[in-house]
């Protein structure tokens, strides 16, 4: 079974949307001011926030005012996902969403050092045209 992702849309302090990828028994998360990008090449800030409990995975509702995260929480996107590589700095995967599927990839920043990472879809590989499509046009 793959493992699952789930994007909330918080309506905290400032509205963010919180990216979570289940890895190693722990919801690994990003906060990303202007929400996931769905369109190819479109980059945007993911600040890598603390781990999160698996059973968070499906969590809508409020957080108390006076707490940590206080505001409104509602699921925008969730699903499974497929891991193609990951390394220090480095994360590639396959989303397979309602809303966000496809290829990723999340990249720390270098500069400033931190916690600063960038969320990126990458856009779908191109099919090679097939031998009888190729000699065909090679006729010409």
């Amino acid at each position: 079974m793959r493992p699952r992702f789930v994007v909330q849309e918080h309506h905290a302090r400032h509205l963010h949307w919180d990216f979570r990828l289940e890895m190693a028994s722990v919801l690994k998360s990003w906060a990303i001011p202007k929400g996931p990008p769905r369109e190819p090449i479109v980059k945007r800030l993911a600040l890598q926030v603390e781990d999160h409990p698996l059973d968070y995975i499906d969590f809508e509702g409020e957080i108390e005012e006076g707490s940590y995260g206080a505001g409104t929480v509602k699921i925008w996107d969730a699903g499974t996902y497929q891991l193609e590589e990951r390394r220090e700095g480095k994360i590639v995967f396959v989303l397979y969403g309602r809303k966000l599927r496809g290829r990723y990839h999340l990249v720390k920043t270098r500069y400033p050092p931190g916690n600063q990472w960038l969320l990126f879809k990458t856009p779908p590989i191109k099919q090679p045209k097939s031998k009888r499509n190729f000699r065909e046009h090679s006729r010409d």
